[in-house]
């Protein structure tokens, strides 16, 4: 008898040891939980700080300048030359100007003389005269006394040629100081630039001109490269 009570006895310890090393679910549930919560606190704390350091891309923004106009650079260049390149702050352009127009000057004073002093001595040709002394071309016509009449004719009209082309060059010259001065108020002053620029490399496919193409193919792979302003 006391036999079997011992082992009902110890039957019964075993069970109950049993029963005391049940797994606790709701420990490990919440032990779960907490690391879910762990887990998403730290990803969203990565996160907004990674959005924190983002670097924002801007849009480039193009400021207009209200202030300078294309027209009054153009008027003040045809007013006076190199009034407009002054309007445009390029002072280093109003001595090249000068420069130019002095040269054309110069050009016009040149055969405008030797073409009055020929049509006088054609005229002392034609009409068979001679000047006397002390006359304004009396020493020319000696010196071209020898010379045939029609040297004196062709001297006449190829310095009225040249003065004249020279005068339209003044004049074309003086145009091109007014489409300068238009030029660089419309396309430099107008926007203010973006200096972001930026440069991006990336694969790509061309394809082979007719004479350049082999075996292989008429595509060959490539780079391309995007600059942005």
């Amino acid at each position: 008898m006391l036999k079997h009570l011992s082992v009902v006895c110890f039957l019964a310890l075993f069970a109950f040891s049993a029963m005391a090393q049940k797994p606790d679910t709701i420990s490990k549930a919440a032990k779960k939980a907490g690391s879910k919560d762990t887990l998403i606190s730290t990803r969203q704390d990565t996160i907004a700080e990674k959005d924190h350091f983002r670097k924002i891309k801007k849009e480039k923004v193009f400021h207009p300048d209200s202030a300078h106009s294309p027209h009054l650079a153009v008027m003040h260049s045809l007013m006076v030359p190199g009034w407009g390149q002054v309007y445009n702050h390029q002072w280093w352009k109003v001595p090249v100007i000068y420069g130019v127009l002095g040269l054309f000057v110069d050009a016009i004073v040149f055969n405008n003389t030797y073409y009055k002093e020929f049509l006088a001595l054609s005229k002392y040709r034609e009409f068979g005269t001679t000047p006397q002394p002390g006359d304004k071309y009396y020493a020319q016509a000696i010196l071209y006394s020898q010379q045939p009449s029609q040297a004196l004719y062709d001297a006449t009209d190829g310095y009225r040629r040249n003065r004249d082309l020279c005068i339209l060059g003044f004049v074309g010259f003086w145009g091109i100081n007014a489409i300068d001065a238009y030029i660089d108020a419309k396309f430099i002053h107008s926007f203010t630039v973006d200096n972001n620029l930026s440069m991006q490399v990336s694969p790509t496919i061309i394809n082979q001109t007719l004479f350049a193409q082999n075996l292989s193919g008429s595509n060959i792979p490539a780079l391309k490269v995007t600059f942005t302003f």
